[in-house]
This record gives C-alpha cells, sequence and structure tokens, in this order.
C-alpha cells in the first residue's frame, strides 16, 4: 500500500513537473497584442508540409521568415526537392502577415559532425537531440544576426519528435545567445499534426516517407519530419 502511494505521489509530481508549451506559446502571443508592429520570428522548418500547420497557426500573430536549414536529409536530391516544395508552399499560402522564406547553407558535414558516435542509436534518441540543437543553434544565431524578436522550429507539430526536448534545447540555445528569444511550443496541439496532413492535401504538397537522415532511411523509418 505504502509502495502504491509513494507512486501515485511521484506520478502527480510528473505531471505537475509538465510544461503545456501552448499555453506558454499563448501567454507570449498575448504579451504583444494591442501593439502596433507584431514581432519578427525566424521559424526553422524541417519541410513543407510540417510548416503548413504551423505557418497558419503563427502568421496572425508574427511576421513570420521560414528558415530552412536542414543538412540532415540526404541525399541532395531529397534535400532539393524538399526545398522546392517549401517555396512553392510560401508562394500561395494565404497568410494575415507577409512569410519571408531564407535558406540555410546546405552542408551534409556538419550534421555528420553532430551524429559521429551516435549512428546505431535508435530513432527518437541522443542523434536526434544533437541534431535538433545543431538546427536550432543555427537559426538562433542567424536570428540574433538579423534582428529577430522570436525564433521557434516546426519540428514539434510530428507526434515523434519530443517537444519537451525541443523546447528545452531552444531556450537553452537562445539563454546561450543571448540577443533572441525561444518561443516555445508544441506545434501538435490543438491537432497541429492532422491539420498539417490536411493542408497537405489542399496544397498538394509532397509528404516524404522518412526523417530525412540517412539513418532514418536505413532503418525503414516512416514519419514526417
Amino acid at each position: 500500500m505504502i509502495c502504491a502511494d509513494g507512486g501515485k505521489k511521484r506520478n502527480n509530481q510528473a505531471e505537475m513537473n509538465q510544461v503545456n508549451y501552448e499555453k506558454e506559446m499563448e501567454k507570449v502571443i498575448a504579451q504583444h497584442q494591442g501593439e502596433e508592429a507584431v514581432p519578427s520570428l525566424l521559424l526553422h522548418s524541417c519541410c513543407g508540409p510540417c510548416s503548413s500547420a504551423v505557418m497558419e497557426r503563427l502568421t496572425p500573430y508574427f511576421e513570420v521568415t521560414v528558415f530552412y536549414y536542414n543538412p540532415n536529409i540526404s541525399p541532395e536530391s531529397e534535400y532539393r526537392h524538399r526545398v522546392e516544395e517549401q517555396k512553392r508552399l510560401i508562394q500561395c499560402f494565404p497568410a494575415v502577415h507577409p512569410i519571408h522564406f531564407l535558406e540555410g547553407e546546405y552542408c551534409p558535414a556538419d550534421f555528420d559532425e553532430a551524429a559521429r558516435g551516435y549512428e546505431d542509436v535508435p530513432e527518437g534518441g541522443e542523434r536526434c537531440f544533437r541534431c535538433y540543437e545543431l538546427r536550432l543553434r543555427r537559426t538562433a544565431r542567424e536570428a540574433a544576426r538579423r534582428g529577430f524578436d522570436y525564433y521557434t522550429t516546426t519540428l514539434s507539430v510530428s507526434p515523434l519528435k519530443n517537444a519537451r526536448r525541443i523546447n528545452e534545447i531552444g531556450q537553452r540555445v537562445a539563454e546561450e545567445c543571448g540577443a533572441v528569444r525561444w518561443l516555445p511550443a508544441d506545434f501538435k496541439k490543438k491537432n497541429g499534426y492532422q491539420r498539417s496532413i490536411e493542408l497537405s492535401r489542399v496544397y498538394g504538397l509532397y509528404r516524404q516517407n522518412f526523417c530525412g537522415c540517412v539513418y532514418s532511411l536505413r532503418r525503414d523509418f516512416c514519419p514526417v519530419s
């Protein structure tokens, strides 16, 4: 009986310690309501399909620039295909405020370095966390250099991505950078992932059947990244 009660207490404490990142984002949005100018946001995008629901969610409240930095994607032909789909979506997407596009450098060696020593780690583990950090750190630096108010990523829209780790990394990198704020988010909330599927159909988007990196392809791993 004591063990059971102790287990309940631990579970309750774990639930209390969980952060609702959707609500945290809504708090940030509320802070800017009524301001004459909307804040600027550099949005790291992993792909067009994931960005669709995220842009729909954010453009009423931010002036969004989509930053496409994904050196993890392999082969290069796959990378190029995804870039073009991202640009095509932005051109035809009905946004409240204009959406801009910025492409980062495609340098697979950066990802190879981040993944070194973690090649055999299962999907969703430390190799993926290092990949998150690689992309978020580059996004934060770009956001700071260009004077954006906030930065965030589309990654959390996927039900197979760890929103807690994404937000922890994003916040830590922002604090280390010091010149840009992290926008907390869990874009799968409020049916975000399902909405991304619906919008992909509306715009006829290419939905890839693997995360993007060579390791996910080898393991026949099939989320939309």
